[in-house]
């Protein structure tokens, strides 16, 4: 028993200074923050618009369309990261079936990108 504390001891240490910390920063906001919004300061506010009555009326496309150009080129890199780690290790071994494949991926966003900013999807009057 009193090895596996000693084990676990720098865990809970942790783990008990962040729990602390983290309800000091809590209690600090409460007790040091200023209590006067304005009716600016609480409205609703999404999307680069001030919110509207009417749920039906018309709205830009390209906000949309930016957001979706975001996530696939996040998404590109939130492949190349993993992938780049292990390379070295396949590269060494003579496996080049990675890289291949990657540079293929590559190639189709390439042409997806390509193609996008001929249609004028990344133009913004």
């Amino acid at each position: 028993m009193d090895g596996l504390l000693r084990e676990y001891l720098p865990i809970l240490i942790f783990l008990g200074l962040a729990i602390a910390l983290g309800l000091i920063l809590i209690f600090a906001a409460l007790v040091i923050a200023v209590r006067n919004p304005d009716a600016e300061k609480v409205s609703a506010y999404e999307c680069g618009f001030n919110a509207f009555d009417d749920a039906r009326m018309k709205f830009d496309v390209r906000f949309y369309l930016v957001s979706i150009l975001f996530i696939i080129f996040d998404l590109e890199v939130a492949f190349l990261f993993p992938w780049a780690t292990s390379f070295a290790e396949r590269a060494q071994s003579g496996d080049m079936t990675g890289f291949w494949s990657m540079m293929v991926f590559l190639g189709v966003l390439t042409v997806g990108f390509v193609y996008e900013w001929k249609k004028g999807a990344l133009e913004w009057e």
